[in-house]
């Protein structure tokens, strides 16, 4: 009887186990921007997507992560493009969808972060929103973002391809800070951002999207008198939106409205909720 020898068992290796990927998309918050000591804005590796993505890894080793966001993005410019380019595709959309087409089967999670540009564009000020401007915004909004959602479950309609996006914190809310005029200012932003974020749940959840509700993770309607150091009471969702964005920072660095290192934590752990997995630190 002839013998195999232990170098012919291990003629074949096996193949190594093929990657899973993470697909982000969306604006600024989605590449982790925020504002450097001298005001200026950079994208950075500590945003929500990079800690969900380390969160993840526990479950998923082998993933790997796929950022296609863009600073200013806005729904009509992830669909048309002009503000960052993508190599053969002509706008964030048309990237991600040629992503999953060709990677079909191995996306495990989508993340999107979409519609506040079309509105943030409206701001005149720190504390002043154009009406008419930002009824456009929905408008837009409206139009828009259900072409993107069923673009992207077209691309991948794979059932082990979670799609997840999520609804805004109100950083307006630190126009509370200026006095009586911010304080109207700021009640009148969140009556906006209310009726933003209904738009923005209601069409994800009709797009089969998990909704992770930052705007809850941002206290947006807690009221409730806190002490804040240094500066006596204010209400908690102020004192959180102070507390988890730039918004309240002081110049060269702010006032800004994209969240801190703890503000993206926040984010990142709203994210792992909806998907159910722990995140850390």
């Amino acid at each position: 009887m002839a013998t195999i020898g232990a170098s012919s068992v291990f003629a074949c290796p096996i193949p190594p186990p093929a990657p899973e990927y993470y697909l982000a998309l969306g604006d600024s918050l989605s590449v982790g921007a925020q504002p450097t000591s001298d005001g200026n804005l950079i994208a950075t590796d500590r945003g929500y997507v990079d800690r969900l993505y380390t969160a993840q890894q526990h479950v998923r080793p082998r993933l790997q992560l796929v950022k296609l966001g863009c600073s200013g993005e806005s729904t009509t410019t992830m669909l048309s493009g002009g503000i960052c380019h993508y190599g053969g595709a002509a706008s964030q959309i048309d990237a991600a969808v040629n992503f999953l087409a060709t990677h079909r089967g191995s996306v495990r999670l989508v993340t999107l972060d979409i519609g506040a540009n079309d509105i943030l564009r409206c701001a005149k000020n720190a504390s002043s929103i154009d009406a008419t401007c930002a009824q456009s915004g929905l408008r837009d909004i409206a139009a828009n973002l259900p072409v993107i959602t069923a673009r992207l479950r077209v691309a991948d309609p794979a059932a082990d391809v979670r799609f997840a996006a999520m609804d805004y914190y109100d950083p307006f809310l630190a126009a509370s800070l200026l006095g009586p005029e911010g304080q109207s200012a700021a009640r009148a932003s969140l009556q906006g951002a209310d009726i933003a974020n209904t738009l923005l749940r209601t069409v994800y959840s009709r797009a089969g999207f998990l909704v992770t509700p930052v705007a809850s993770g941002f206290a947006t309607h807690d009221t409730t008198p806190v002490p804040v150091p240094g500066v006596g009471e204010l209400p908690r969702n102020v004192a959180t939106v102070c507390q988890l964005t730039w918004a309240c920072t002081p110049p060269p660095t702010g006032p800004d409205i994209h969240p801190n290192d703890a503000g993206y934590q926040a984010i990142a752990e709203a994210f792992a909720n909806a998907l159910g997995t722990a995140t850390h630190k």
